[in-house]
């Protein structure tokens, strides 16, 4: 039974997406700090915070939805700063396979939740 955002599948798996992303995202230049570190990181964490604050609101669909739509559309910016990531050389391709089909995984999650969310 779902009580709290933190029984939300979505949630959990959006939240390790964005501390995986933090700890790669250490290694990255120093002269990236506040460049694509600066980006990547607040984007990947917008993910389960607009899922946290979506439920935090969910007695309003279009709320919650309209968090869901927010947690996509920060999903799909990680995904253009990962893929800088690659091209700058920062992550392999291996790595940069492993979070892309990651963030797709998401993606079709929130989806489901996004269409399906009443059956919780």
């Amino acid at each position: 039974m779902i009580k709290t955002v933190f029984d939300l599948e979505v949630f959990n798996i959006s939240y390790r997406l964005a501390m995986d992303i933090f700890h790669v995202s250490r290694d990255f230049p120093k002269a990236e700090m506040y460049s694509l570190t600066d980006q990547i990181t607040p984007s990947s964490r917008s993910i389960s915070a607009n899922i946290a604050e979506g439920w935090g609101k969910r007695i309003y669909e279009k709320e919650f939805r309209k968090h869901l739509i927010y947690a996509m559309g920060s999903l799909e910016e990680t995904k253009v700063w990962l893929l800088f990531a690659k091209d700058c050389g920062y992550l392999s391709g291996e790595t940069f396979e492993t979070f892309d089909r990651k963030c797709d995984e998401l993606g079709a999650k929130i989806y489901k939740l996004y269409e399906n969310w009443k059956s919780l």
